[in-house]
């Protein structure tokens, strides 16, 4: 039996996006009645919306070329699917509190605490439950996040990714810009913004896919994540 536990906040208007980064727009663009020819329709039921977003918005997956710009070319598009398509395992740090940095030694207990190994192309999911504790509150852009030391142990293990509930990879302001430049060096990435990180706590490993969208030249794209488990 196969369950698939589905990581992905829900895209709309007026969500929250990282800092300037454009905000989301939604609206009609054509109705039913439109295209069945009503005049003067009473009701409008919506057969397309138009979409303004950016590629980082909700949960999303961060380019090469995204890290710095000595990445030049090292689009969404040219990343192997390989790098979305892998086993994963999701770790319990949800002690850390708001501006927190996750040190080396955090994933080492974590991993140790619930039996479980990092593998070469894996992706590590870390659970902080930021999102249930502050998502639509003031404190959504305040989340833990790893620090260079562990960024750098992360790509040390030949990780395909990592995967954060918060808006950033790091903490803003203190690790987040170093945190991408040390992923573009070593040639791994993240997803920001997952959900339902709880719900694979103590489960072991899984199947991790989380495919972008093929975006010529793009620095990153929203992505449906979901972790599978077979039973």
């Amino acid at each position: 039996m196969t369950e698939i536990i589905d990581l992905s906040q829900d895209i709309y208007e007026g969500m929250p996006v990282f800092k300037d980064l454009p905000q989301v727009k939604m609206s009609i663009h054509n109705t039913h009645e439109e295209w069945d020819g009503e005049v003067d329709a009473t009701t409008k039921t919506v057969a397309v919306h138009k979409l303004e977003l950016g590629e980082h918005t909700g949960t999303h997956v961060d380019a090469i070329n995204h890290m710095a710009k000595k990445h030049k070319g090292h689009s969404i598009d040219k990343m192997p699917l390989s790098m979305f398509y892998t086993e994963g395992i999701c770790i319990d740090l949800s002690h850390k509190q708001f501006r927190e940095l996750i040190e080396i030694k955090d994933l080492e207990e974590a991993c140790k605490a619930q039996n479980l190994s990092i593998l070469e192309n894996d992706t590590i999911l870390i659970y902080t439950d930021h999102y249930r504790k502050a998502f639509g509150t003031e404190n959504w852009s305040k989340g833990p996040g790893v620090s260079v030391e562990a960024a750098k142990w992360l790509g040390n293990k030949k990780i395909a990714a990592f995967g954060v509930e918060t808006m950033s990879p790091g903490v803003s302001g203190i690790s987040n810009k170093e945190v991408h430049h040390i992923c573009g060096e070593m040639g791994f990435t993240h997803y920001e913004n997952m959900v339902n990180l709880y719900k694979l706590i103590g489960r072991g490993r899984f199947r991790f896919i989380g495919l972008p969208l093929k975006i010529k030249g793009g620095t990153g794209s929203p992505v449906r994540a979901v972790a599978i488990f077979e039973s």
